[in-house]
């Protein structure tokens, strides 16, 4: 409980402290006074003048909806890790690893090359979670044996179709017009710079949807960290719940990357961090794996525009300068043992 007021207060502290950065001066008391005057239109503090219009647009209208879309993909993403790593008994999961990503990656690519005709008039975030899930849908029957989905060979199917997705993804950025390059590899590298009021509904709505069902299943997602047979002899149906899970973290995937791109290694690092803090139960893990996701990209979002300002680093970059040797350093240690997981 402590941990997560105190990481609920972090991600106070960072939509205000986001607010005040950019190329506009904004003090981050101005930024606070700004974001509380929209929320609340009749504050006293709102008409004394010493704001700006300019001021009041770049801190409402580009900067919070930024910050905000930043905790949401991160929140999503580490969640949809931790789901994924629960789905395969293994920390080593994330979407991307096991696929879901590069193919919600390639639906959204499709739309940006060929336009929305190409995917049956569905808009970038539809593309995307159909793509999302039906990487997850090849990787489920891929990996059937027997009626059952070993976990290893889940995760060998993840990685061979994310290879195939890859390449997918580079055709159609190699053959399409100049003038789309930079969107696609912009977007495939990450970003939430294009961030609007409106385009924060559908992640939230698929985060809200994910909270409310792993939060009713995190007993059943106890018992499957203990084995197959383990769960089913508690009364898990585990392949039901393997398919729920699926579906749960292709939806997040799929609304994450529709706005904010390929930020990849997010969904490995924070769910393997929170578990660590709090342990494997999950009725202690999600939230903390949920606040720290927000907050992880939130840092890493003001990192983007302010390391090398003005130019901005793209999230996925950042991210995998952190993620890709905490990966190394779980496959060297071994931590799956102590994170929960079976070896």
């Amino acid at each position: 409980m402590i941990l997560s007021v105190a990481l609920g207060i972090a991600l106070a502290a960072l939509i205000v402290v986001s607010g005040a950065v950019g190329t506009v001066e904004v003090g981050v008391l101005d930024a606070a006074r700004i974001t509380l005057g929209h929320l609340l239109p009749n504050a006293p503090w709102m008409s004394d003048g010493s704001l700006t219009v300019l001021q009041d647009q770049a801190v409402w209208q580009f900067r919070l909806p930024r910050a905000i879309l930043a905790g949401l993909a991160g929140a999503g993403l580490a969640l949809a890790g931790a789901i994924m790593q629960v789905v395969v008994r293994n920390p080593l999961a994330d979407p991307y690893i096991l696929g879901v990503s590069s193919g919600a990656s390639v639906g959204a690519v499709l739309v940006i090359v060929l336009g929305s005709a190409a995917v049956a008039g569905l808009p970038l975030s539809g593309a995307a979670f159909v793509g999302a899930l039906l990487a997850s849908a090849l990787v489920a029957v891929l990996a059937q044996q027997g009626g059952r989905l070993p976990p290893t060979r889940m995760i060998l199917a993840g990685v061979a179709l994310g290879t195939l997705f890859s390449a997918i993804t580079s055709y159609l950025t190699i053959t399409t017009d100049a003038q789309n390059v930079v969107s696609v590899v912009f977007f495939l590298l990450g970003s939430v710079s294009a961030a609007t009021m409106a385009s924060l509904l559908p992640p939230a709505l698929a985060i809200l949807l994910a909270c409310l069902i792993v939060g009713t299943q995190a007993r059943s997602m106890n018992a499957l960290l203990t084995g197959d047979e383990s769960a089913t002899a508690l009364g898990v149906q585990v392949n039901r719940l393997r398919a729920l899970l699926l579906v749960v973290a292709s939806l997040l995937t799929g609304a994450i990357v529709s706005v904010s791109g390929g930020i990849g290694f997010v969904g490995l690092v924070i769910p393997h961090v929170a578990r660590i803090l709090v342990g494997s139960d999950h009725r202690r893990m999600l939230p903390v794996t949920v606040l720290g996701g927000a907050v992880f990209l939130m840092i890493a979002d003001l990192l983007a525009r302010t390391v090398a300002a003005p130019t901005e680093i793209p999230l996925g970059i950042l991210t995998a300068f952190v993620g890709a040797p905490f990966f190394l350093w779980l496959m060297r240690r071994g931590a799956a043992s102590r994170a929960g997981f079976d070896r």
